[in-house]
């Protein structure tokens, strides 16, 4: 009866010391699972060539880090790829806007001369058509510049606290003549404690001239600027000659609407590239005739 109690205890034993050992793999898998997942999350926000190690000597785990080592090999490489992609089309973008400004010029020379001599109705409507896209071509050369200098990344040395408050204040000044011209008076709600964030201070002018710029386009007469604690800016203005299929391509390159006379469709997008350069966010949205369009630091 003793021999049987003691085999008891010894399978008791070897039960405990099984489990002991299972718990013990199991919290250093899972370690490794931590180091993994932290490894690879760093590796995806930064620009590091550094690969992923962990302190496992597990097999299985080791083996699942150089899969996850591979995998970011070949992310890094079509990310240098796209990198590439990118800068040479922006290298493309400002040289085919800088090789049409000279004959832009002289189409617009021309076409002075041309309104200096007498000319049929007809030549004369003709000529108004003309001289109406080549503004808008060369208003498109000139945006093509501004998106192709957006686009370039913004240095963090750059970055300054900003007030948020004061900085809507000054922009809305600027704005303020173009503004009166479109008889919208601008109704801004600001909170009483300083909002600062570290930002580009130009930058962040472009943002809110860009989108003051669409208020113009497309505003039915009115303007609600609001600023939030939390550092969220929202534009709302009455747009009727706008749908919600239009607002969610605002954003795009090259977008316009029809209503919106010699727009190009790049001053939203390079809004978005330069707030999402700076971590922040932009949306618009539409509802019942109002378009809202809201930045978030």
């Amino acid at each position: 009866m003793g021999i049987r109690l003691w085999q008891w205890i010894a399978v008791v034993l070897v039960l405990c010391l099984v489990i002991l050992l299972l718990c013990i793999k199991i919290a250093l898998m899972r370690k490794s699972a931590q180091e993994i997942a932290a490894a690879f999350a760093e590796r995806l926000t930064t620009e590091s060539n550094t690969l992923i190690d962990i302190s496992s000597h597990d097999r299985s785990m080791r083996r699942l880090a150089a899969d996850v080592n591979a995998q970011l090999r070949i992310l890094r490489m079509e990310r240098l790829r796209c990198q590439q992609g990118s800068r040479e089309l922006m290298d493309s973008v400002t040289n085919i806007s800088h090789d049409l400004r000279t004959p832009l010029t002289a189409v617009c020379g021309y076409l002075d001369l041309l309104r200096q001599t007498s000319l049929p109705a007809d030549a004369a409507r003709y000529l108004d058509i003309i001289e109406e896209r080549v503004d808008t071509l060369r208003q498109l050369t000139q945006e093509l510049f501004g998106y192709s200098a957006a686009v370039s990344t913004i240095q963090e040395e750059s970055y300054t606290p900003v007030v948020l408050n004061s900085a809507l204040e000054e922009v809305l000044s600027a704005y303020y003549a173009a503004l009166k011209k479109r008889q919208i008076a601008p109704v801004v709600t600001l909170p009483e404690e300083r909002v600062v964030r570290r930002l580009n201070k130009s930058a962040l002018f472009r943002i809110f001239g860009n989108i003051l710029s669409n208020v113009l386009k497309y505003s039915d007469g009115d303007l609600t600027v609001t600023l939030s604690e939390q550092g969220e800016i929202v534009f709302a203005n009455h747009a009727a000659a706008l749908n919600e299929l239009q607002v969610m391509q605002l954003f795009n390159r090259y977008y316009t609407v029809e209503t919106a006379a010699n727009a190009t469709g790049i001053g939203l997008s390079i809004a978005r590239e330069l707030t999402e350069q700076m971590r922040g966010t932009i949306g618009a949205r539409y509802e019942n005739g109002v378009l809202c369009i809201c930045v978030r630091f």
